[in-house]
């Protein structure tokens, strides 16, 4: 049983609103990429090993994507303002738990840091497919192109500006300044929201929060944590198996009781609409050549060219500003010449870049490389924030929270497959190039040769499944 809940009836201004949520929400978001710069000085701090202090990005990711699904819920049922309020106030919590993080306890102190970075994760998760479906639902249809092309400054570029944030507080301040700097900006956001410029003007559905479909959701950090350790030496299948397969049975009955419930915890019926499933998979595709090239390139940058872990961070930017100043242009050109034309720019713009990038890896040049990073993160801009957009479009708008928290969660899934994928390709050719006699050099080209020509193959897919659009440029009223 629902009880409908009206929203407040107060005005508000429209543009502070939106930029109290969105500096809120990329603040928040860079944190997810910003700690790979500071893996060597938390090694050296606590004494762990390269694998155990990936587990600050890989499980930041695995509770995150367990949050997003419960995102649509939680819009229905709560006020949006005490939503992102609680959300800023979480993410803060965890940063300070981070910050006084005693180094003296050694390992027993990063799984102590650990618990603020969940906290951190699970605001996250929460916030970022909300901040898109109050977007959503505060803009007319007509604009909500324009609209979601500057909301992807915040999905675009924080995954880029996170490392580059990260590499000039770390070259002047220790790693503990980082999360400072996180919680002094979520700190005035708060203040600024609570002050008005954000308020409750979602509509509510109140209904009871089913608990086993949350534990379900459980089975998606096996999924991950499964997906992460594919390519990794020394894992025994045997013992890892087991829980994979619990994981994915969980993830299954997950499956089957939202179809079966009146009220679901998320509702999988958006997959029922074709522009929808297209517009999930674009979105998913570009994001794989978006974060492929925030992790690959910039191993290209010190693995090959020599570069440090500053200038290799610093290489960044180009692409990044180049994403953010076509973010809002891209949305423009699908309010005024459809989705379909402008996401098929994006797909020959990310093919054109990784296509250059086969024949630029050999040339050693670091500004050949920029400029074809330029032209993939270019080419995204004019993809993924769209295939939101056009996705939203193409359900009711009572659904748009849950379409909303399917894309990010397949997109979050689909993104961490394909870093382990190219990763893995990278890794085992130049292995087996290097064994058979030739120069590491020279078997690293190979690798990196390998890696590009993937991509060139999964994006030749996104530009198909954008071929199967269907017309979505607006008629006339």
């Amino acid at each position: 049983m629902e009880t409908q809940i009206e929203p407040s009836s107060h005005s508000f201004n429209r543009l502070g609103f939106m930029a109290t949520l969105l500096v809120g929400t990329f603040t928040m978001s860079i944190s997810q990429s910003s700690l790979s710069t500071a893996y060597p000085t938390l090694m050296a701090d606590f004494g762990i090993s390269a694998s155990t202090v990936q587990w600050l990005t890989t499980g930041f990711m695995l509770v995150m994507c367990v949050a997003m699904p419960i995102s649509p819920w939680m819009l229905n049922n709560l006020s949006f303002k005490k939503m992102f309020m609680g959300a800023l106030a979480l993410f803060d919590l965890g940063s300070l738990v981070i910050v006084l993080t005693p180094v003296s306890w050694g390992a027993a102190g990063f799984w102590f840091m650990m618990v603020g970075r969940v906290l951190e994760a699970f605001a996250v998760g929460v916030l970022f497919p909300s901040y898109q479906t109050v977007l959503l639902e505060i803009t007319p249809e007509k604009e909500r192109g324009t609209t979601m092309g500057i909301a992807g400054l915040v999905m675009g570029s924080a995954l880029a500006v996170g490392p580059i944030v990260s590499g000039v507080v770390l070259k002047y301040f220790s790693w503990q300044s980082l999360f400072i700097f996180f919680m002094i900006v979520i700190t005035v956001i708060f203040a600024l929201a609570g002050a008005g410029l954000i308020q409750d003007i979602m509509e509510r559905h109140q209904s009871k929060l089913d608990w086993l479909s949350v534990f379900l959701l459980l089975g998606l950090i096996g999924l991950m944590w499964g997906i992460n350790q594919v390519g990794k030496a020394g894992v025994n299948w045997d013992l890892a198996a087991t829980p994979l397969a619990v994981s994915l049975l969980a993830l299954a009955w997950f499956v089957v009781r939202q179809l079966k419930l009146a009220t679901p915890l998320l509702e999988l019926r958006v997959l029922k609409t074709f522009n929808y499933d297209l517009a999930v998979l674009l979105t998913s595709i570009s994001y794989i050549a978006l974060i492929v090239t925030t992790i690959i390139f910039p191993l290209y940058y010190q693995g090959v060219l020599g570069v440090s872990p500053f200038v290799s961070g610093m290489s960044l930017v180009p692409g990044a500003v180049f994403l953010s100043i076509l973010n809002p242009l891209s949305g423009k050109l699908a309010d005024r010449i459809g989705f379909k034309p402008t996401m098929l720019v994006g797909m020959a713009m990310i093919i054109i870049g990784w296509g250059a990038g086969i024949l630029v890896v050999s040339q050693h040049s670091l500004m050949g490389m920029l400029l074809c990073a330029m032209v993939i993160e270019g080419g995204n801009a004019f993809v993924m924030m769209p295939a939101v957009t056009l996705g939203a479009n193409a359900l009711p708008d009572r659904l748009v929270a849950h379409g909303t928290a399917v894309i990010t969660t397949v997109r979050q899934v689909l993104g961490s497959a394909g870093v382990v994928v190219a990763t893995m390709v990278l890794a085992n050719v130049t292995n087996r190039v290097g064994q058979s006699g030739v120069s590491h050099s020279a078997a690293s080209l190979t690798g990196f040769r390998a890696v590009f020509s993937l991509m060139v193959l999964v994006e030749l897919v996104g530009l198909f499944l954008a071929l199967l659009l269907k017309d979505t440029k607006k008629k006339p009223d």
